[in-house]
């Protein structure tokens, strides 16, 4: 009954934690494309630099919340196991 209950909260402690890396992983590679698509569309068309640096800022910060939101579950996951 014990060995039950503790391997249950290691699964969900650990399934947290592979959580909270894979947010971490997909934010990354995510705020990485934004910035690379970015600079690359910067580079055919100077004259529309501004424009597209306030929207790749946007962007990312909402990729950044999406993370931030993935984190924060898994933080109250790990915390209530």
């Amino acid at each position: 009954m014990l060995f039950s209950l503790l391997l249950d909260i290691s699964y969900a402690i650990m399934g947290a934690g592979i959580g909270a890396g894979l947010a971490a992983i997909g934010a990354g590679i995510g705020v990485g494309r934004i910035g690379g698509s970015a600079m690359e569309a910067m580079a055919r068309q100077p004259e529309s630099a501004d424009k597209l640096q306030g929207s790749m800022l946007v962007i990312a910060a909402l990729v950044e919340v999406a993370a931030l939101f993935a984190l924060v579950i898994c933080l109250l996951i790990s915390l209530k196991a």
